[in-house]
């Protein structure tokens, strides 16, 4: 049985079971949400715990901590609800709001940057691969929608992974890059009607690791199958929780 069938499988039992409990349902997506955050933001350096990232979201103040760690947890709340909101819609993807989507990222922290494409050239610390001039990005950002709207055929986790893969190699900002690869690659799941994975930071090192191997070797295995464990792992954990048992 491949990982994409038993995906598959859970995925069918889920959608057996709706409609869902309502208060089960909700209280899922809070925690949902703040691993996201916290996990997303804690890769890229964000020093604030899980806890405190939760009493940030309540729009309590962490003495200590810097202005910035606060606005990247409550932008990446936005920008999950504005994820969720063209999910909703039903709205196809594409370039504007893909940079609306780092807007929410970075604004209040990098307002001149934010929903902008890099006007210079940048380099990946500690990555092999080397994102290309700036003066391509249009036409590689363009390629890349091109190939998204014609990858309705690939599996939704692997369309996922390889939307996150390709558009993170593009490095189209200059900064909120990973953040927004990461919504991307949710809202591409979620689409599909799977749920939402969280990169945890404990497996950055094997996360960087197969995003080079990726950009630079063209292998995209590694990567497909580190986000196909997460989402079976997710769907497992949705599953328990509204069963009451484990799997």
């Amino acid at each position: 049985m491949t990982k994409f069938t038993e995906i598959d499988q859970l995925k069918t039992q889920l959608d057996n079971l709706r409609p869902l409990p309502e208060n089960t349902v909700r209280t899922l997506h809070e925690q949902q949400v703040l691993e996201w955050t916290y996990h997303s933001n804690a890769i890229e350096g964000n020093t604030l715990t899980l806890k405190e990232t939760k009493v940030v979201l309540e729009g309590i103040t962490i003495g200590g901590k810097p202005l910035r760690e606060h606005f990247e947890v409550i932008n990446h709340k936005d920008a999950i609800d504005y994820v969720e909101a063209i999910v909703s819609s039903q709205d196809a993807l594409d370039e504007w709001q893909i940079k609306s989507i780092h807007h929410l990222v970075l604004k209040n922290i990098d307002s001149k940057n934010a929903g902008a494409y890099r006007q210079e050239n940048v380099v990946i610390a500690g990555a092999q691969h080397r994102p290309p001039n700036f003066l391509k990005i249009p036409e590689l950002m363009a390629d890349l929608m091109a190939w998204y709207k014609n990858a309705a055929d690939l599996h939704a986790v692997e369309c996922a992974a390889r939307l996150h893969v390709d558009f993170v190699g593009v490095h189209s900002f200059v900064d909120g890059n990973g953040r927004t690869s990461r919504l991307l690659m949710n809202f591409e799941l979620m689409r599909r009607g799977y749920l939402p994975v969280i990169i945890p930071v404990e497996a950055c090192f094997k996360y960087y690791e197969a995003l080079d191997t990726a950009h630079v070797q063209g292998n995209y295995a590694p990567f497909i199958e580190l986000v196909a464990e997460l989402e079976k792992r997710t769907l497992e954990n949705y599953l328990s929780v509204i069963l009451g048992e484990d799997l």
